[in-house]
């Protein structure tokens, strides 16, 4: 944006309800991608409008005929841009994501949160689970926001996050201080159970990548803004789910359930394990490529 147009909307522009349009506008006329925690260009903008003015949301429509300051619409014009400029997910200009209803922060370091396991989450997993679970593991966590949620779901469990990435436990780590659940909740980084001790599990909740080769080169550039080794696994994206298939029943309690997210690489894992009875969850809100296999359908 050239200096003396900048300058053009700062006087032309005031209030919120202007910028969040102006915004919108903008995001649809450099057709931005939008999927990572809105679907559309006015809800983007509202979330980059509303961490710009340092307000949690709009829930008060009279807000928006607020108007702002000067140095407020500099801020606002600059998010707006560098959403543009830089292709990222406005999740990382906010670092801010909204999972299971709880606020997480979230950067480059780890995916943004989007997950459909939120909604078995909000139901206790059932009706797969069969009791409640005592030990839980959320592999691949990322922002931790799976097994933080968890957590927080099972009040009496002990819940492991691990991951391969160390920059990833770092942000985890952050948003386990941010819930308080510390004496709860433990980090490990380790390559799928290689570093957990041996130790079984009621529960392993997964979001790995599973994203196929061709799938990966032909993503929007949103999702190329995010980690790799959080997308892609392989030329069928199943590379790390075989390994978690052939493992995950020595870190089972009997009667434990495994719930795996592998996306547009459902038909190739079908495909690859025709022995499984895999059970495909069915969601409320939207999402697919969501498993449920027990420990003994796993060992058959």
């Amino acid at each position: 944006m050239e200096n003396h147009t900048k300058s053009d909307i700062l006087t032309e522009l005031a209030t919120i309800r202007d910028f969040i349009r102006y915004g919108a506008s903008r995001f649809n006329a450099a057709q931005l991608y939008f999927g990572h925690g809105t679907d559309n260009a006015w809800d983007e903008a509202v979330q980059i409008v509303s961490w710009a003015v340092h307000l949690a949301g709009f829930d008060n429509p009279n807000i928006l005929d607020s108007r702002l300051t000067y140095a407020e619409k500099r801020q606002v014009l600059d998010a707006i841009e560098l959403r543009i400029q830089e292709r990222i997910p406005a999740a990382y200009i906010t670092g801010r994501a909204l999972f299971c209803g709880l606020d997480f922060y979230v950067d480059s370091r780890v995916l943004v949160p989007r997950s459909p396991i939120a909604e078995l989450i909000e139901q206790s997993f059932a009706p797969w689970l069969s009791r409640e679970p005592d030990y839980i593991l959320d592999m691949c966590t990322g922002s931790g926001c799976i097994g933080i949620a968890s957590a927080l779901a099972f009040t009496d469990a002990q819940v492991v996050l691990s991951d391969i990435s160390e920059d990833a436990l770092a942000v985890a780590e952050r948003n386990v201080d941010r819930y308080d659940l510390g004496h709860r909740v433990a980090l490990y980084q380790s390559d799928l159970f290689a570093d957990l001790h041996e130790q079984c599990f009621d529960l392993i909740v997964a979001n790995p990548p599973y994203v196929d080769a061709e799938d990966l080169a032909g993503m929007p550039a949103e999702y190329h803004a995010e980690p790799e080794i959080g997308l892609g696994s392989g030329g069928d994206g199943l590379d790390f789910t075989r390994r978690l298939l052939r493992e995950a029943p020595d870190y089972l309690n009997d009667g434990g359930l495994l719930v795996v997210e592998v996306g547009n690489s459902a038909g190739a894992l079908v495909a690859a394990f025709p022995e499984l009875p895999f059970t495909w969850v069915e969601f409320e809100r939207g999402g697919h490529g969501v498993f449920v296999l027990t420990r003994e359908q796993l060992t058959g």
